[in-house]
């Protein structure tokens, strides 16, 4: 039997399996295949033939730059899951921001079917709809971890469908960075007071909170932080953390690095697809688009957590960069200015509500089983190293 076509009759079982083993796993996004409705109970389905799975190309835009490869690698694993589960009859070409179309502007190039499918933080979005900015990450919301739950087991992929389906899209978790670091800055901050008319390029829901504390942002492209930061046309950027960080050339554009970016404790990023393109695709390769979103998803994070410790060390033994955290004042001042932002956006705006009030509802119930267990745990042994 020739490879494609014992591969296309193996592909039900193999992802029937897969599904079983990631549901074990804790939160699978797909389903094993539906039995055949022509079979007798006990009998053996006959499987797919090669000539009923056809041959797709799809384009995936993304809003990163090529050069950062944990990143830019959502789409890259996904792609290359997808063309090896499928025997290379799925391919997608994955494009670098500003190749097809700006990095802030993927989701409406997938909504207008310029692409068929796109990778991007959906907080990049959130002048679209302010529930955007749940996708990702609120301000003093989840870590990775806590969104992934809430994600796949408490509710949040189907309350983010139907946003998803307004804009003539599907989604799916397919990355994430994990606790973020808190920027860039020029000169040293401390107090609220600090923070005044500061220049700091900052998106999604944080954007709004900083500029409650007296900040004026920008959003800009990870690929334009740089320039923008060492010619002083801002004061300070935050990108993901120091492996990607290092990457942009970002210790050499600013003195002073600061923790913890209170406004992405977890960011999730999505794949995206068109719904008109996702409709016309056989459902055994929307089953492994999943799969494969699923498996991007695990290794972003996995993939920072192995690489960041490292590269905060290149970072700091030049002697030139000074860690700093933020002070309490700034911290709890950002809370309460966070938590006040929700509040006036849900009464504005009816589905950031309908998606915010459960995750509300799922991050107070995490967090109380956190502090009772993984909390205590990280607070002893980090506070009491062995060498």
């Amino acid at each position: 039997m020739k490879r494609r076509e014992f591969l296309r009759g193996a592909a039900a079982g193999v992802l029937g399996t897969v599904g079983m083993t990631l549901a074990a796993c804790g939160g699978a996004p797909a389903t094993p295949p539906a039995a055949d409705a022509t079979a007798a109970p006990g009998e053996a389905q006959a499987p797919a033939q090669a000539s009923s799975l056809p041959a797709v190309e799809w384009r995936m835009g993304t809003s990163w730059p090529i050069s950062l490869d944990t990143i830019y690698g959502g789409a890259t694993v996904l792609a290359e899951r997808v063309s090896e589960l499928t025997d290379g009859m799925f391919k997608i070409t994955t494009f670098p921001a500003g190749e097809l179309f700006g990095g802030l502007e993927v989701l409406q190039n997938v909504q207008q079917g310029t692409v068929e499918s796109g990778h991007s933080a959906m907080y990049y979005y959130v002048g679209l709809n302010p529930a955007w900015g749940i996708a990702t990450s609120l301000p003093f919301g989840l870590t990775a971890t806590q969104q992934n739950a809430w994600l796949y087991h408490g509710g949040g992929n189907e309350a983010l469908d139907k946003l998803a389906a307004e804009f003539g899209s599907v989604i799916f978790p397919a990355g994430n960075t994990g606790t973020q670091m808190g920027g860039w800055f020029r000169r040293e901050i401390n107090t609220v007071a600090d923070l005044q008319g500061l220049r700091v390029r900052i998106p999604g829901l944080g954007g709004q909170v900083i500029q409650r504390l007296g900040a004026v942002t920008q959003t800009i492209p990870g690929g334009e932080i740089f320039q923008a930061l060492s010619t002083g046309a801002v004061d300070a950027a935050e990108w993901v953390g120091p492996y990607d960080d290092e990457k942009l050339g970002l210790p050499d554009a600013a003195q002073f690095y600061y923790s913890p970016g209170w406004w992405e404790p977890g960011p999730t990023l999505h794949a995206m697809a068109g719904t008109d393109a996702w409709s016309k695709l056989p459902v055994e390769y929307q089953r492994i688009f999943k799969v494969a979103a699923w498996e991007s998803n695990m290794n972003m994070i996995s993939k920072y957590e192995a690489l960041n410790g490292d590269a905060l060390q290149r970072i700091l033994s030049g002697g030139r960069v000074q860690l700093r955290t933020y002070s309490d004042e700034i911290m709890a001042a950002a809370q309460t200015a966070a938590f006040e932002l929700y509040e006036e956006t849900a009464a504005s705006t009816p589905i950031f509500k309908e998606i915010f009030e459960p995750w509300k509802d799922f991050r107070n119930r995490v967090f109380g089983w956190n502090s009772a267990n993984e909390a205590t745990f990280t607070n002893f042994v980090y506070n009491n190293p062995i060498d």
